[in-house]
């Protein structure tokens, strides 16, 4: 792994799903982004840090609606767990833009942290859980994909 980097993309990390893996891709990118920031100094890293925040979090959201419409539109049963760890997430971020904002210290460092943990452990728990869902569904001909 390179210095510049706090986590890479591992295939293992594939759910099945071409448009979400696609996603979840382009949320590694934006979390190592972000670790680069951090790795310029204090002032470089506060300003990129502000900068690169908006676009994680717009994207964020943006991959959430995405991935919730699709768990909708297949009646995925564990759907309301699967928004309410979305929403937590989210409250999170904003929790952490909130003490980035009020100047607390190593901030950005802690978040890219933080989003790299729940990132890895989200896809490879929760998202392929209802990958294996939408797989079996299609197996069974109960969804034409």
């Amino acid at each position: 792994m390179s210095d510049n980097i706090i986590v890479e993309w591992d295939d293992r990390y594939l759910i099945g799903i071409p448009l979400i893996d696609e996603q979840h891709k382009e949320l590694i990118r934006l979390t190592n982004n972000l670790y680069e920031s951090c790795l310029q100094g204090d002032e470089a890293a506060r300003e990129n840090f502000r900068i690169a925040i908006q676009g994680t979090v717009d994207y964020v959201k943006f991959h959430f609606g995405a991935e919730e419409q699709i768990l909708k539109n297949v009646n995925y049963p564990e759907f309301t767990a699967h928004k309410k760890q979305h929403e937590e997430f989210v409250r999170q971020v904003l929790e952490e833009v909130k003490n980035f904002e009020e100047g607390k210290k190593f901030v950005p460092n802690i978040f890219v942290r933080f989003l790299r943990d729940w990132i890895l452990t989200h896809i490879a728990m929760v998202d392929k859980k209802y990958a294996e869902y939408i797989i079996n569904l299609k197996k069974n001909g109960g969804l034409k994909i």
